[in-house]
C-alpha cells in the first residue's frame, strides 16, 4: 500500500530550504521510491512549495518537477489532503505561520529556532499538544556521520566517565565588499532574527542534551566582531546582532562543555565544527563526517619543556573511528523518521517542546552575556 502524504513546504526558496529539505530530503525520498515501512507499505511525500516570491517558486518547481506551488498559504492550509506543514522561513515569520497550521489541524515539522522568544516557542508546543497534532523540530546535527560515530563511542562506554566537552564552530564569513558573503545579511541584524546565539545555541542545546547530558547552567559572552557589512544590494549596513559567542555550559553529572562559535574566525582545525570529548578511559574528536579516538593505553606522556623541539606529533596519535555503515544525508534521515511518526506513529522525541529548549538556551545565553554572570537553566514543561 502506498501512503501519499501531502506536505506544505513554506520557505523552501531559501538556501537551507532548497538544498537540504527539498533537494536532498523530499526529492531524494521520492526518487528512491518513498519511505519503506516494515509491513511493506510505502510513504510517498507529495510536496506543494509555498512562499512569497512567485517567480522563485515557479523556477524551483519547474527545475525539480514539482507539480504544485502557491503563494497563498491559507488556501494550502485549507486542503485536507496536505496533512503536514513544514516551515523553513526566517525565524521572525515562523511562529505565526505555525499557529495557522496548527489551527488548520496540520501536523507540524519545522526548522529552529521555532520562535523569537521562549514564550513564543512554549506557546507553539502547548497549542500543538492541545490540538493533538504531531510535531517535530529539525535537529539535523544528531544525524551527521561524525556525531553518529561519536555516539557509538559513548554508547560503548569507551570514555569511561566523561569529564569535559570542547566544541569549536565557525569560519570567516566575508564582509561582502571585496568578496561576496557566504551568509545572508539578515543573519547579522538582530531585528530580523539574526545573531550567533539565536542561530547556534539551539543546535548546541540538542547536541549536548542528547549526547552528554541536559544543560543545567550557562555562562556566555556574545559580541559583534565585525560592526559593518555589505548586503546583497551592495549597500553597507550596521551589524546589530552578535557574530560570535564564547560559552561554558554545565551539564548533568558535572560535565563541563566549552563552546566557541564565530563567523569571524579562520579555520585551523579538521572541520568547520569539531567536538572533543575527554573521559577517564579515552578521548575522541568528531567533525561533521569523521571521528578519531585515543584510548587511555595509547595516550602519550608529554612533559613540559619549551627548551627542546617538541618530540611528539600529537595529530598522528589518534585512530580513525570506522564508518561500518552507509551514512545518508542528516536532514533526509530525520524527514524519514518524521514521516513514519505521522503515518505509523513511530517514536519521534524531537518535538516542539524540545525545540523550545533551544530557544530557552539562546535567551539565557544572551541574558548571561548582558548581565555578565552564570544563569541556571530550569526544566521546561507545558
Amino acid at each position: 500500500m502506498k501512503h501519499n502524504i501531502g506536505i506544505i513546504m513554506n520557505g523552501v526558496t531559501g538556501r537551507m530550504g532548497t538544498n537540504q529539505h527539498l533537494i536532498r530530503s523530499i526529492i531524494a525520498i521520492r526518487e528512491q521510491g518513498g519511505v519503506q515501512l516494515a509491513n511493506g507499505d510505502v510513504i510517498m511525500p507529495d510536496p506543494i512549495l509555498v512562499g512569497r516570491n512567485e517567480e522563485k517558486l515557479k523556477t524551483l518547481a519547474d527545475k525539480y518537477n514539482i507539480e504544485r506551488w502557491s503563494t497563498d498559504l491559507e488556501a494550502c492550509l485549507a486542503n485536507p489532503n496536505d496533512i503536514i506543514y513544514f516551515d523553513a522561513q526566517t525565524t521572525v515569520r515562523r511562529a505565526e505561520a505555525i499557529k495557522q497550521a496548527i489551527a488548520a489541524g496540520k501536523h507540524i515539522y519545522c526548522e529552529k529556532p521555532t520562535a523569537t522568544s521562549l514564550e513564543g516557542s512554549l506557546e507553539l508546543a502547548k497549542l500543538a499538544k492541545e490540538a493533538g497534532v504531531k510535531n517535530g523540530v529539525v535537529q539535523d546535527k544528531l544525524f551527521l556521520p561524525g556525531l553518529l560515530k561519536l555516539k557509538r563511542l559513548i554508547d560503548s562506554g569507551f570514555f569511561g566517565k566523561i569529564l569535559s566537552v570542547r566544541m569549536e564552530f565557525g569560519y570567516w564569513v566575508f564582509e561582502g565588499d571585496w568578496q561576496d558573503a557566504q551568509r545572508p545579511s539578515w543573519n547579522y541584524r538582530k531585528e530580523d532574527g539574526g545573531g550567533m546565539v539565536v542561530d547556534m545555541f539551539a543546535h548546541w542545546r540538542y547536541v549536548l542534551d542528547n549526547l552528554f547530558g541536559n544543560v543545567t547552567a550557562v555562562s556566555a559572552y556574545a559580541t559583534t566582531h565585525i560592526p559593518k557589512r555589505i548586503d546583497e544590494g551592495g549597500k553597507e549596513y550596521e551589524c546589530t546582532a552578535d557574530d560570535a559567542a564564547y560559552a561554558t555550559f554545565e551539564l548533568e553529572g558535572g560535565i563541563v562543555a566549552q563552546v566557541n562559535s564565530s563567523w569571524a574566525v579562520r579555520v585551523n582545525r579538521d572541520d568547520l565544527l569539531t567536538i572533543q570529548v575527554d573521559g577517564t578511559e579515552g578521548s575522541a574528536v568528531a567533525g561533521l563526517r569523521d571521528c578519531k579516538s585515543q584510548h587511555r593505553v595509547n595516550t602519550p606522556k608529554p612533559v613540559w619543556n619549551p627548551d627542546i623541539e617538541n618530540p611528539f606529533n600529537f595529530l598522528e596519535q589518534w585512530e580513525e573511528v570506522p564508518a561500518n555503515q552507509e551514512f545518508e544525508n542528516a536532514f533526509k534521515i530525520q524527514w524519514e523518521q518524521f514521516l513514519k511518526h505521522v503515518v505509523v506513529d513511530e517514536e519521534f522525541p524531537w518535538d516542539l517542546l524540545e525545540g523550545a529548549k533551544g530557544t530557552q538556551l539562546s535567551d539565557l545565553g544572551l541574558k548571561s552575556s548582558e548581565e555578565r554572570r552564570w544563569i541556571d537553566v530550569p526544566e521546561l514543561s507545558i
